[in-house]
Protein backbone atom coordinates (compact mmCIF):
# COMPACT_ATOMS: atom_id res chain seq x y z
CA UNK A 1 0.00 0.00 0.00
CA UNK A 2 1.30 3.47 -1.17
CA UNK A 3 0.96 6.37 1.02
CA UNK A 4 0.92 9.80 0.13
CA UNK A 5 3.87 11.66 1.19
CA UNK A 6 2.72 14.92 2.59
CA UNK A 7 5.38 17.04 2.51
CA UNK A 8 5.91 16.95 -1.25
CA UNK A 9 3.94 18.99 -4.08
CA UNK A 10 1.83 21.96 -4.09
CA UNK A 11 0.55 22.95 -0.96
CA UNK A 12 -3.02 23.50 -1.85
CA UNK A 13 -3.18 20.38 -4.05
CA UNK A 14 -1.37 18.07 -1.40
CA UNK A 15 -4.03 19.49 1.39
CA UNK A 16 -6.89 18.65 -0.71
CA UNK A 17 -6.16 15.50 -1.88
CA UNK A 18 -5.53 14.12 1.54
CA UNK A 19 -8.57 16.69 3.24
CA UNK A 20 -11.10 15.52 0.50
CA UNK A 21 -11.71 11.96 1.03
CA UNK A 22 -11.31 12.72 5.21
CA UNK A 23 -14.09 15.18 4.56
CA UNK A 24 -16.38 12.53 2.42
CA UNK A 25 -15.49 9.83 5.26
CA UNK A 26 -16.47 12.29 7.53
CA UNK A 27 -19.96 13.37 5.78
CA UNK A 28 -20.27 9.02 5.63
CA UNK A 29 -20.11 8.48 9.76
CA UNK A 30 -22.49 11.61 10.16
CA UNK A 31 -24.94 10.20 8.59
CA UNK A 32 -25.15 7.81 10.89
CA UNK A 33 -27.00 10.22 13.19
CA UNK A 34 -29.17 11.64 10.63
CA UNK A 35 -30.14 8.82 9.15
CA UNK A 36 -30.90 7.37 12.45
CA UNK A 37 -33.09 10.11 13.71
CA UNK A 38 -34.92 10.80 10.37
CA UNK A 39 -36.32 7.06 10.02
CA UNK A 40 -37.54 7.63 13.72
CA UNK A 41 -38.90 11.12 12.73
CA UNK A 42 -40.84 8.89 10.03
CA UNK A 43 -41.77 6.12 11.58
CA UNK A 44 -42.05 6.94 15.69
CA UNK A 45 -43.01 9.33 17.85
CA UNK A 46 -41.46 12.99 19.18
CA UNK A 47 -41.01 10.99 22.41
CA UNK A 48 -38.52 8.46 20.24
CA UNK A 49 -37.13 11.59 18.12
CA UNK A 50 -36.12 13.20 22.10
CA UNK A 51 -34.97 9.61 22.91
CA UNK A 52 -32.47 9.26 19.84
CA UNK A 53 -31.53 12.93 20.26
CA UNK A 54 -30.47 12.68 23.60
CA UNK A 55 -29.14 8.97 23.54
CA UNK A 56 -26.75 10.45 21.16
CA UNK A 57 -25.54 12.99 22.91
CA UNK A 58 -24.72 10.68 25.82
CA UNK A 59 -23.04 8.40 23.05
CA UNK A 60 -20.83 11.06 22.08
CA UNK A 61 -18.95 11.26 25.41
CA UNK A 62 -17.32 7.86 23.74
CA UNK A 63 -16.83 10.02 20.72
CA UNK A 64 -15.04 12.21 22.58
CA UNK A 65 -12.97 10.47 24.83
CA UNK A 66 -11.26 8.68 21.60
CA UNK A 67 -10.77 11.35 19.51
CA UNK A 68 -7.90 12.67 21.78
CA UNK A 69 -6.49 8.94 21.85
CA UNK A 70 -6.66 8.54 17.49
CA UNK A 71 -5.73 12.33 16.75
CA UNK A 72 -2.93 11.25 18.96
CA UNK A 73 -2.42 8.31 17.12
CA UNK A 74 -2.09 10.14 13.71
CA UNK A 75 -0.11 12.87 15.05
CA UNK A 76 2.97 10.46 16.20
CA UNK A 77 2.53 7.99 13.14
CA UNK A 78 2.57 11.04 10.46
CA UNK A 79 5.64 12.45 12.29
CA UNK A 80 7.43 8.50 12.34
CA UNK A 81 6.45 8.58 9.15
CA UNK A 82 8.21 11.89 8.02
CA UNK A 83 11.08 10.35 9.96
CA UNK A 84 11.16 7.73 7.44
CA UNK A 85 11.14 5.53 10.74
CA UNK A 86 8.66 2.10 9.50
CA UNK A 87 9.64 0.15 13.02
CA UNK A 88 8.40 3.26 14.73
CA UNK A 89 4.92 3.23 12.80
CA UNK A 90 4.76 -0.18 13.05
CA UNK A 91 4.65 -0.29 17.37
CA UNK A 92 2.67 2.76 17.18
CA UNK A 93 0.30 1.03 15.34
CA UNK A 94 0.31 -2.26 17.16
CA UNK A 95 0.23 -0.19 20.42
CA UNK A 96 -2.72 1.98 19.28
CA UNK A 97 -4.43 -1.15 19.24
CA UNK A 98 -3.74 -2.67 21.79
CA UNK A 99 -4.75 0.56 23.76
CA UNK A 100 -8.30 1.05 22.22
CA UNK A 101 -9.23 -2.40 22.75
CA UNK A 102 -8.65 -2.01 26.58
CA UNK A 103 -10.27 1.78 26.39
CA UNK A 104 -13.20 0.49 24.36
CA UNK A 105 -14.05 -2.69 27.48
CA UNK A 106 -14.07 -0.59 30.22
CA UNK A 107 -16.04 2.52 28.57
CA UNK A 108 -18.55 -0.15 27.89
CA UNK A 109 -18.71 -1.34 31.31
CA UNK A 110 -19.00 2.35 32.62
CA UNK A 111 -21.59 3.57 30.26
CA UNK A 112 -23.91 0.71 31.14
CA UNK A 113 -23.31 0.61 34.65
CA UNK A 114 -24.13 4.29 34.71
CA UNK A 115 -26.76 4.68 31.99
CA UNK A 116 -29.42 5.30 34.23
CA UNK A 117 -26.99 8.22 36.34
CA UNK A 118 -25.96 9.74 33.32
CA UNK A 119 -29.57 10.18 31.82
CA UNK A 120 -31.24 11.46 35.59
CA UNK A 121 -28.31 14.11 35.18
CA UNK A 122 -29.29 14.96 32.25
CA UNK A 123 -33.05 15.13 33.10
CA UNK A 124 -34.43 13.22 30.49
CA UNK A 125 -38.14 13.89 30.00
CA UNK A 126 -40.19 10.78 31.87
CA UNK A 127 -41.74 10.26 28.63
CA UNK A 128 -39.12 9.42 26.64
CA UNK A 129 -36.43 7.76 29.32
CA UNK A 130 -36.64 4.17 28.89
CA UNK A 131 -36.44 4.58 24.70
CA UNK A 132 -33.21 6.87 25.63
CA UNK A 133 -31.78 4.50 28.20
CA UNK A 134 -32.28 1.85 25.09
CA UNK A 135 -30.21 3.85 22.96
CA UNK A 136 -27.53 4.26 25.09
CA UNK A 137 -27.15 1.03 26.46
CA UNK A 138 -27.43 -1.04 22.50
CA UNK A 139 -24.87 1.46 21.25
CA UNK A 140 -22.63 1.00 24.21
CA UNK A 141 -22.41 -2.80 24.12
CA UNK A 142 -20.75 -1.74 20.71
CA UNK A 143 -18.23 0.19 22.21
CA UNK A 144 -15.13 -2.31 21.06
CA UNK A 145 -16.65 -1.91 17.57
CA UNK A 146 -16.84 1.56 17.03
CA UNK A 147 -13.46 2.27 18.52
CA UNK A 148 -11.24 0.01 16.66
CA UNK A 149 -13.28 1.35 14.00
CA UNK A 150 -12.26 4.78 14.35
CA UNK A 151 -8.32 3.47 15.24
CA UNK A 152 -7.90 2.05 12.42
CA UNK A 153 -9.09 4.78 10.48
CA UNK A 154 -6.63 7.11 12.53
CA UNK A 155 -3.97 4.83 12.02
CA UNK A 156 -4.37 5.27 8.08
CA UNK A 157 -4.67 8.62 7.93
CA UNK A 158 -0.97 9.42 9.83
CA UNK A 159 0.09 6.77 7.29
CA UNK A 160 -1.04 9.24 4.44
CA UNK A 161 -4.02 7.48 3.38
CA UNK A 162 -7.06 9.39 3.84
CA UNK A 163 -8.60 7.10 1.08
CA UNK A 164 -9.58 3.21 2.44
CA UNK A 165 -11.18 5.08 5.69
CA UNK A 166 -13.38 6.68 3.34
CA UNK A 167 -14.53 3.75 1.26
CA UNK A 168 -14.94 1.68 4.79
CA UNK A 169 -16.98 4.33 5.99
CA UNK A 170 -19.13 4.57 3.12
CA UNK A 171 -19.54 0.38 3.64
CA UNK A 172 -20.61 1.03 7.05
CA UNK A 173 -23.00 4.12 6.29
CA UNK A 174 -25.08 1.88 3.44
CA UNK A 175 -25.02 -1.14 5.80
CA UNK A 176 -26.36 1.41 8.35
CA UNK A 177 -29.16 3.37 5.93
CA UNK A 178 -30.25 -0.04 4.88
CA UNK A 179 -30.56 -1.69 8.40
CA UNK A 180 -32.73 1.53 9.93
CA UNK A 181 -34.82 1.08 7.41
CA UNK A 182 -35.53 -2.59 7.68
CA UNK A 183 -34.72 -3.14 11.65
CA UNK A 184 -37.25 0.65 12.76
CA UNK A 185 -39.21 0.86 9.41
CA UNK A 186 -40.41 -2.63 8.41
CA UNK A 187 -39.68 -4.70 11.62
CA UNK A 188 -40.77 -1.81 13.86
CA UNK A 189 -38.29 -2.00 16.10
CA UNK A 190 -37.68 1.25 17.09
CA UNK A 191 -35.21 3.24 18.59
CA UNK A 192 -33.82 -0.04 19.42
CA UNK A 193 -33.71 -1.00 15.40
CA UNK A 194 -31.54 2.11 14.99
CA UNK A 195 -29.32 1.45 17.61
CA UNK A 196 -28.42 -1.84 16.17
CA UNK A 197 -28.19 -0.83 12.73
CA UNK A 198 -25.60 1.44 14.06
CA UNK A 199 -23.59 -1.16 16.01
CA UNK A 200 -23.66 -4.01 13.60
CA UNK A 201 -22.79 -1.67 10.86
CA UNK A 202 -19.67 -0.07 12.49
CA UNK A 203 -18.75 -3.86 13.38
CA UNK A 204 -18.76 -5.30 9.59
CA UNK A 205 -16.91 -1.66 9.03
CA UNK A 206 -14.27 -2.65 11.18
CA UNK A 207 -14.00 -6.61 10.13
CA UNK A 208 -13.82 -5.53 6.14
CA UNK A 209 -11.19 -3.43 7.06
CA UNK A 210 -9.46 -5.78 8.94
CA UNK A 211 -9.39 -8.06 6.11
CA UNK A 212 -8.44 -5.58 3.67
CA UNK A 213 -5.31 -4.17 5.18
CA UNK A 214 -4.01 -7.97 5.85
CA UNK A 215 -4.14 -9.24 2.18
CA UNK A 216 -2.85 -5.93 0.52
CA UNK A 217 0.49 -5.38 1.90
CA UNK A 218 -0.70 -3.17 4.80
CA UNK A 219 2.60 -1.84 7.13
CA UNK A 220 1.38 -3.31 10.03
CA UNK A 221 0.69 -7.89 9.40
CA UNK A 222 -1.96 -8.19 12.00
CA UNK A 223 0.02 -10.96 14.29
CA UNK A 224 -0.50 -11.43 18.06
CA UNK A 225 2.89 -10.79 18.77
CA UNK A 226 2.65 -7.69 16.81
CA UNK A 227 -0.10 -6.09 19.00
CA UNK A 228 1.87 -6.19 22.02
CA UNK A 229 2.51 -2.41 23.58
CA UNK A 230 5.59 -0.21 23.44
CA UNK A 231 5.74 1.69 27.23
CA UNK A 232 7.38 4.74 25.51
CA UNK A 233 5.16 4.93 22.83
CA UNK A 234 2.06 4.18 25.17
CA UNK A 235 3.96 7.18 26.98
CA UNK A 236 3.75 9.54 23.97
CA UNK A 237 0.44 8.66 22.68
CA UNK A 238 -0.94 9.48 26.45
CA UNK A 239 0.89 12.58 26.09
CA UNK A 240 -0.34 13.44 22.99
CA UNK A 241 -3.60 12.47 23.25
CA UNK A 242 -4.91 12.62 26.98
CA UNK A 243 -4.90 16.34 26.91
CA UNK A 244 -7.05 16.48 23.82
CA UNK A 245 -9.34 14.00 24.66
CA UNK A 246 -9.71 15.77 28.13
CA UNK A 247 -10.60 18.99 26.23
CA UNK A 248 -13.11 16.70 23.75
CA UNK A 249 -14.73 15.56 27.06
CA UNK A 250 -14.67 18.88 28.50
CA UNK A 251 -16.48 20.74 25.50
CA UNK A 252 -19.02 17.35 25.40
CA UNK A 253 -19.72 18.03 29.25
CA UNK A 254 -21.01 21.35 28.44
CA UNK A 255 -22.65 20.69 25.43
CA UNK A 256 -24.40 18.34 27.68
CA UNK A 257 -25.33 20.82 30.56
CA UNK A 258 -26.92 22.70 27.58
CA UNK A 259 -29.16 19.04 26.68
CA UNK A 260 -30.04 19.23 30.11
CA UNK A 261 -31.03 22.79 29.82
CA UNK A 262 -32.95 22.14 26.89
CA UNK A 263 -34.63 18.89 28.21
CA UNK A 264 -36.48 21.30 31.09
CA UNK A 265 -38.35 22.57 28.14
CA UNK A 266 -39.64 18.99 27.53
CA UNK A 267 -39.80 16.99 24.57
CA UNK A 268 -39.83 19.38 21.77
CA UNK A 269 -36.42 21.29 23.61
CA UNK A 270 -34.84 17.79 23.68
CA UNK A 271 -35.87 17.30 19.96
CA UNK A 272 -34.61 20.67 18.98
CA UNK A 273 -31.21 20.17 20.77
CA UNK A 274 -31.09 16.85 19.05
CA UNK A 275 -32.09 17.91 15.41
CA UNK A 276 -29.77 20.75 15.92
CA UNK A 277 -26.47 18.67 16.99
CA UNK A 278 -26.95 17.04 13.76
CA UNK A 279 -26.65 20.07 11.91
CA UNK A 280 -23.80 21.21 13.97
CA UNK A 281 -21.88 18.16 12.76
CA UNK A 282 -22.49 19.11 9.40
CA UNK A 283 -21.88 22.47 8.57
CA UNK A 284 -19.09 21.95 10.71
CA UNK A 285 -17.78 19.12 8.82
CA UNK A 286 -15.32 20.61 6.60
CA UNK A 287 -13.79 22.01 9.99
CA UNK A 288 -13.39 19.24 11.43
CA UNK A 289 -12.09 17.55 8.21
CA UNK A 290 -9.76 19.82 7.75
CA UNK A 291 -8.66 20.25 11.24
CA UNK A 292 -7.57 17.03 11.30
CA UNK A 293 -6.12 16.48 7.89
CA UNK A 294 -4.07 19.41 8.64
CA UNK A 295 -2.70 17.92 11.87
CA UNK A 296 -1.51 15.26 9.88
CA UNK A 297 0.24 17.43 7.40
CA UNK A 298 1.62 19.33 10.29
CA UNK A 299 2.60 16.30 11.72
CA UNK A 300 4.52 14.70 8.59
CA UNK A 301 6.30 18.30 7.39
CA UNK A 302 7.53 18.87 10.95
CA UNK A 303 9.11 15.58 10.81
CA UNK A 304 10.44 16.38 7.70
CA UNK A 305 11.95 19.67 9.27
CA UNK A 306 9.63 21.74 7.03
CA UNK A 307 7.26 24.13 9.47
CA UNK A 308 6.69 26.57 7.03
CA UNK A 309 4.90 24.66 4.82
CA UNK A 310 2.61 23.46 7.04
CA UNK A 311 2.11 27.10 8.48
CA UNK A 312 1.03 27.78 4.61
CA UNK A 313 -1.41 24.32 4.88
CA UNK A 314 -3.27 26.34 7.33
CA UNK A 315 -4.73 29.30 5.65
CA UNK A 316 -6.06 27.07 2.81
CA UNK A 317 -7.73 25.33 5.23
CA UNK A 318 -9.29 28.19 7.05
CA UNK A 319 -10.60 29.91 3.78
CA UNK A 320 -12.03 26.29 3.10
CA UNK A 321 -13.75 25.71 6.11
CA UNK A 322 -15.03 29.34 6.59
CA UNK A 323 -16.85 29.01 2.58
CA UNK A 324 -18.75 25.54 3.76
CA UNK A 325 -19.69 26.79 7.07
CA UNK A 326 -20.99 30.17 6.57
CA UNK A 327 -23.59 28.01 3.48
CA UNK A 328 -25.14 26.37 6.65
CA UNK A 329 -25.20 29.59 8.48
CA UNK A 330 -27.46 30.94 5.35
CA UNK A 331 -29.24 29.02 5.33
CA UNK A 332 -30.40 28.93 8.86
CA UNK A 333 -31.12 32.68 8.45
CA UNK A 334 -33.32 32.09 5.45
CA UNK A 335 -34.87 29.41 6.24
CA UNK A 336 -34.36 27.60 9.51
CA UNK A 337 -38.30 25.83 9.60
CA UNK A 338 -36.94 24.08 6.09
CA UNK A 339 -33.74 23.03 8.16
CA UNK A 340 -35.60 21.16 11.00
CA UNK A 341 -38.28 20.30 8.54
CA UNK A 342 -35.57 17.89 7.00
CA UNK A 343 -35.70 15.32 10.25
CA UNK A 344 -39.22 16.03 11.71
CA UNK A 345 -42.87 17.34 10.40
CA UNK A 346 -44.11 17.96 14.29
CA UNK A 347 -44.94 21.71 14.07
CA UNK A 348 -44.04 21.83 17.57
CA UNK A 349 -40.20 20.90 17.48
CA UNK A 350 -40.42 23.33 14.29
CA UNK A 351 -41.93 26.45 15.72
CA UNK A 352 -39.71 25.95 18.99
CA UNK A 353 -36.57 25.30 16.46
CA UNK A 354 -36.46 28.35 14.64
CA UNK A 355 -35.26 31.04 17.13
CA UNK A 356 -32.72 28.48 18.25
CA UNK A 357 -31.38 27.80 14.43
CA UNK A 358 -30.95 31.36 14.30
CA UNK A 359 -28.98 32.08 16.70
CA UNK A 360 -26.81 28.73 17.39
CA UNK A 361 -26.01 28.81 13.36
CA UNK A 362 -23.33 31.58 14.05
CA UNK A 363 -21.41 28.88 16.06
CA UNK A 364 -20.83 27.53 12.39
CA UNK A 365 -18.11 30.14 11.20
CA UNK A 366 -16.78 30.44 14.72
CA UNK A 367 -15.90 26.99 15.38
CA UNK A 368 -14.55 26.96 11.35
CA UNK A 369 -11.77 29.15 12.78
CA UNK A 370 -11.34 27.13 16.34
CA UNK A 371 -11.20 24.36 15.15
CA UNK A 372 -8.51 24.20 12.10
CA UNK A 373 -6.31 26.63 14.29
CA UNK A 374 -6.57 23.48 16.64
CA UNK A 375 -5.64 21.31 14.17
CA UNK A 376 -2.34 23.16 13.00
CA UNK A 377 -1.50 23.22 16.54
CA UNK A 378 -2.15 19.43 17.57
CA UNK A 379 -0.05 18.76 14.67
CA UNK A 380 2.91 20.63 16.16
CA UNK A 381 2.00 18.72 19.53
CA UNK A 382 0.76 21.90 20.83
CA UNK A 383 -1.81 19.93 22.87
CA UNK A 384 -1.66 21.69 26.18
CA UNK A 385 -2.72 24.47 24.32
CA UNK A 386 -5.56 23.46 22.66
CA UNK A 387 -6.19 21.43 25.94
CA UNK A 388 -6.34 24.70 28.07
CA UNK A 389 -7.76 26.74 25.52
CA UNK A 390 -10.96 24.17 25.11
CA UNK A 391 -11.62 23.17 28.70
CA UNK A 392 -11.13 26.93 29.54
CA UNK A 393 -14.26 28.20 27.22
CA UNK A 394 -16.15 24.87 27.77
CA UNK A 395 -15.98 24.86 31.58
CA UNK A 396 -14.99 28.52 32.64
CA UNK A 397 -17.46 30.13 29.75
CA UNK A 398 -20.23 28.09 28.21
CA UNK A 399 -21.81 26.37 31.41
CA UNK A 400 -21.66 29.67 33.54
CA UNK A 401 -23.27 31.03 30.45
CA UNK A 402 -26.02 28.46 30.50
CA UNK A 403 -26.58 28.42 33.83
CA UNK A 404 -26.87 31.95 34.35
CA UNK A 405 -29.23 32.23 31.04
CA UNK A 406 -31.29 29.65 32.14
CA UNK A 407 -31.65 30.51 35.75
CA UNK A 408 -32.30 34.19 34.81
CA UNK A 409 -34.33 33.72 31.64
CA UNK A 410 -35.35 30.45 31.88
CA UNK A 411 -35.65 28.39 28.68
CA UNK A 412 -35.59 30.69 26.23
CA UNK A 413 -34.11 28.62 23.41
CA UNK A 414 -33.36 31.71 21.05
CA UNK A 415 -31.20 33.08 24.30
CA UNK A 416 -29.29 29.84 24.57
CA UNK A 417 -28.82 29.40 21.25
CA UNK A 418 -26.03 32.72 21.42
CA UNK A 419 -24.19 30.98 24.05
CA UNK A 420 -21.80 28.57 21.91
CA UNK A 421 -21.04 31.44 18.96
CA UNK A 422 -20.21 33.91 21.75
CA UNK A 423 -17.76 31.42 23.39
CA UNK A 424 -16.43 30.37 19.98
CA UNK A 425 -15.96 33.60 19.24
CA UNK A 426 -14.00 34.39 21.97
CA UNK A 427 -11.52 31.49 21.66
CA UNK A 428 -11.63 32.06 18.03
CA UNK A 429 -10.18 35.38 19.02
CA UNK A 430 -7.04 34.26 21.63
CA UNK A 431 -6.35 31.10 19.50
CA UNK A 432 -5.75 33.01 16.10
CA UNK A 433 -3.48 35.47 18.47
CA UNK A 434 -1.60 32.71 19.51
CA UNK A 435 -0.66 31.41 16.33
CA UNK A 436 0.26 34.41 14.82
CA UNK A 437 2.61 35.15 17.90
CA UNK A 438 3.65 31.85 17.42
CA UNK A 439 4.67 32.67 14.05
CA UNK A 440 5.96 36.06 14.77
CA UNK A 441 8.71 34.51 17.74
CA UNK A 442 9.66 32.07 14.97
CA UNK A 443 10.65 34.46 12.31
CA UNK A 444 12.74 36.47 14.88
CA UNK A 445 14.55 33.36 15.98
CA UNK A 446 15.48 32.28 12.96
CA UNK A 447 17.41 28.94 12.77
CA UNK A 448 15.14 27.56 15.55
CA UNK A 449 12.90 24.91 15.52
CA UNK A 450 9.43 25.71 17.29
Amino acid sequence: MKALDLSEGPIASTLFRFALPFLAANILQSLYGAVDLFVVGQYCSAESVAAVSTGTQVTQIVTSLMTGLTLGSTILIGEYMGEREAEKVQRTIGTTLTAFLAASIILTFLMIAFSDAILHLLRTPAESFAQTKTYVVICSAGNVFICLYNAISAILRGYGDSARPMVFAAAACIMNVALDFLLTGAMGMGVAGVALATVISQGASMAIAVIYLRKNGFIFDFRLRSFLPSRSILSKLAAIGIPISFQELAVRISFLYLTMMMNRAGVYGAAVVGVGANYDVFAMLSATSMANALAAITAQNHGRGRPERARKSLWTALAFSLGISSMFWLWAQLSPASMIGVFTSDPGVIEAGIPYFRTASYDYMMTALVFTLNGYLNGRQKTLWTMASCTGGALLLRIPMVWYSGSRFGTDLGLLGTIAPTVSGIMAIYTLIYVLWEGRKKRSTAGREY
